[in-house]
């Protein structure tokens, strides 16, 4: 057999039934044999980023790993950022490229680099098998690597050569890995003890209650101890109900305003995901003075990786929560269950409270011309199916999304982590490939739609029912927010405007895009025509864009 059929053999052993790809001459081994494989569907994208981002979507939504197929140095050049972000959403993917053939390594060959040596700093592992023997192991360690938690993406080059040439190594897997680990009973004691013996106690939700499914468990765990409920300043999933009475919202990108966040709190338990990720520099701790902090985490390098803890405990969450609760419930006291019962009737006041002030908020400006993006968002929020998944990366919009939509569960949201713009459209594909029987929208800014545009044709493409909508306010909004906090954080005295942060001259046009590569598309300046247009695009049955033309900075 060959080393493509090694590769190729190694992906259906492991379930993989996708690649998400942007092919070109090296990977001509593996787009001629793919016919040989029937139940692997290669979804072919028109830029590397657009690829990675879509499996690493795919990974999240589906619990499958994810692969992207790219083209030598220039196209894992493309592709980078969006590695950075699965890096940073810890997406089990396998990212490959092909490689010229390695024996020309001297010849400096056209389009040839040190293609390990490039992804590496963004991959858990990069590594090229230097013939077909090397094959059947490497994906063996890849899948397990990319796997294992933290999970997130590896890098495989493939030089063309290798896989032509001739090998009697067939593909191999690890068998059943058990990578969760039982925490320390210990641990889970002295975790109950601070639980028990906390005032006003504080959670931070990490995207991993999401992805080891210990949801249900987080939300009883809560509701027991009166816990109010955060989640991290970017988050790739839903760890706890949007609307559920005890979510806070999202933790701050500041230490400043972390810290006046979580004020009040005395003991603060982190269930695991990267924490107090920050934009900006502020003096000191984000935990306030005399508050403990703990940690139930899935891999011992994420514990204590940004603040000191009180405790720190490695397991798996759905077990170790359960644990708690059991070793809770042969403990609570009459008094504490009152205690927990008056924090968890301030949370709902307070969750009222929020609620109350964002309606009147939205009220004042219900008229408003061009429409704000909360309104555009109502009235997006309004007409949904019970059912759709909303991929989301509204930028500055997106505190509205987090309260205006009902995310009951893990599946019903997807958002991009790391920070890099671009992986809403890309990463809806994914999505859809993952969740064929949902409906599922995407809402993204026009400046981050214009990072991964091409995605419109890979959804005509491949008729992928996904609604693309488009909060169109003509500027980078974001950049202005933080050109307005940079000047008064360093102290800039400035009336100058904004600059090259305008997106006009010419005006974007997204309908007459979607429309250069297939796909319907309607423009909406009204806000009450909005409803209509998002039912026309579910119904369509199509891949369809609605440009939504909403206000900018004030």
């Amino acid at each position: 057999m060959r080393g493509i059929q090694v590769f190729l053999d190694s992906l259906k052993a492991y379930g993989v039934n996708s690649i998400f790809g942007n092919p070109g001459t090296t990977e001509n081994p593996l787009l001629d044999n793919l016919a040989d494989y029937p139940n692997l569907n290669y979804y072919v994208a028109l830029h590397e980023g657009v690829a990675v981002g879509a499996a690493s979507f795919y990974a999240q939504a589906s619990g499958i790993t994810g692969v992207a197929n790219l083209h030598v140095a220039p196209g894992l050049g493309n592709a980078i950022g969006m590695m950075y972000g699965a890096l940073k959403a810890n997406s089990p993917i396998i990212v490959t490229a092909g490689q010229q053939d390695n024996r020309m390594i001297h010849r400096a060959p056209i389009l040839g680099h040190d293609l390990v040596g490039m992804a590496a700093p963004v991959t858990k592992w990069s590594v090229q098998p230097q013939s077909a023997d090397d094959v059947s192991a490497t994906m063996r360690e890849a899948f397990r690597i990319a796997n294992e938690p933290p999970m997130g993406p590896v890098f495989v080059a493939l030089p063309i050569n290798v896989m032509e040439q001739e090998t009697e190594l067939a593909a191999t897997v690890s068998g059943d890995l058990y990578l969760n680990h039982d925490a320390a009973p210990e641990g889970i004691a002295l975790i109950t003890d601070l639980l028990l013996g906390a005032s006003n106690p504080a959670i931070i939700a990490g995207d991993d209650v999401a992805v080891s499914g210990a949801c249900a468990q987080l939300v009883k765990l809560a509701e027991t101890i009166g816990a109010a409920v955060f989640y991290e300043g970017l988050h790739a999933q839903v760890s706890f109900p949007s609307r559920h009475p005890n979510n806070k919202g999202r933790i701050a990108f500041e230490a400043g305003n972390m810290r006046r966040q979580l004020g009040g709190f005395d003991l603060i338990l982190l269930t695991d995901g990267s924490f107090f990720e920050e934009i900006w520099f502020d003096e000191g701790s984000p935990v306030p003075e005399g508050a403990k902090v703990i940690q139930i985490g899935n891999s011992v390098r994420g514990l204590a990786q940004r603040v000191p803890l009180e405790l720190g405990v490695l397991g798996n969450l759905p077990s170790t929560l359960e644990k708690i609760l059991s070793g809770l419930g042969d403990r609570i006291s009459d008094d504490f269950i009152v205690a927990a019962g008056e924090r968890n009737a301030g949370l709902q006041s307070g969750w009222n409270d929020m609620s109350d002030a964002r309606i009147g908020s939205l009220k004042r400006q219900w008229d408003a011309d061009p429409m704000t993006p909360a309104r555009a968002l109502h009235e997006i929020a309004e007409v949904v199916p019970d059912d759709v998944v909303i991929v989301d990366e509204s930028i500055t919009a997106s505190i509205e999304v987090g309260l205006g939509f009902n995310f009951e569960a893990p599946g019903d949201y997807f958002g991009g982590r790391g920070g890099g713009i671009g992986q809403g459209l890309a990463g809806v594909i994914g999505v859809k490939v993952a969740c064929p029987e949902r409906p599922v929208v995407a809402i993204s800014g026009d400046g981050s739609a214009m990072y991964s545009i091409q995605a419109l044709w890979t959804a005509v493409h491949h008729q992928l029912p996904i609604v693309f909508i488009i909060l169109s306010n003509r500027e980078y909004r974001v950049l202005k927010h933080n050109l307005d906090t940079y000047r008064q954080r360093f102290d800039v005295q400035s009336n100058r405007p904004y600059p090259h942060m305008d997106l006009t001259g010419p005006t974007l046009n997204f309908v007459d895009m979607a429309k250069g590569m297939g796909m319907e598309g309607i423009r909406v300046e009204k806000a009450e025509d909005v409803g209509a247009a998002l039912e026309s695009g579910l119904a369509s049955g199509n891949p369809y864009l609605i440009e939504v033309v909403v206000s900018g900075k004030v």
